[in-house]
């Protein structure tokens, strides 16, 4: 029996406090459960780091064609890599991401459900998406020190992320699907080094 190669691999940052607390190894175990084979880096912030040097680290360290994205509060449905796979193969893609329901919340962004990507109005994405990996190493995350200000009722390391991917001409899909769970809880960090959990 031939083995599917792997083409994808999953990058998780974390803090030690999400470790403890069971929401790591929820967040993994959503990875182990995925249906198509897969690589995961899990890589720990050192400290005071936060989301986006962390997670700029499992970046660096990636050699599949793609490379997927999940915070370590949050997790798949089974059959999240599998959809943004098909999806990507299927557009041409080389960024896709898809919409999320929120345990613990409300969705604050329920319009962009099904509304196709423009590169003339661009929309805000979470990081649970799926690059191409030379694109993403590429453009990279920026610290929130170097972070810029796009002008928006929002702004962050994701859609920095965004914008430097789509300036970089890439393809940008919206997959029309819920694909994974957006834990909202009093101990979200938003990728702030001592803020929430992450302290």
């Amino acid at each position: 029996m031939t083995r599917a190669p792997i083409d994808v691999t999953v990058v998780v940052p974390y803090h030690h406090a999400r470790s403890t607390s069971g929401m790591l190894a929820r967040a993994v175990n959503s990875i182990d459960a995925q249906t198509v084979p897969h690589q995961l880096i899990i890589i720990e912030d050192r400290g005071s780091d936060g989301a986006a040097i962390t997670r700029q680290r499992g970046l660096e360290m990636v050699t599949t064609e793609w490379v997927a994205f999940l915070d370590s509060d949050d997790e798949m449905d089974p059959t999240h890599l599998e959809h943004l796979l098909a999806c990507a193969a299927d557009t041409g893609a080389d960024y896709v991401y898809p919409h999320y329901r929120v345990a613990g919340g409300t969705d604050p962004r329920p319009w962009m459900l099904g509304r196709p990507w423009s590169n003339d109005d661009p929309q805000q994405t979470t990081i649970t998406v799926l690059v191409r990996t030379g694109l993403a190493q590429l453009v990279g995350f920026r610290t929130k020190g170097d972070l810029q200000s796009p002008g928006r009722l929002y702004a962050g390391e994701d859609w920095e992320f965004t914008l430097g991917c789509m300036n970089a001409g890439a393809r940008i899909v919206h997959h029309p699907g819920v694909t994974w769970t957006w834990h909202h809880h009093g101990r979200n960090s938003a990728g702030i080094p001592g803020r929430g959990d992450a302290r």
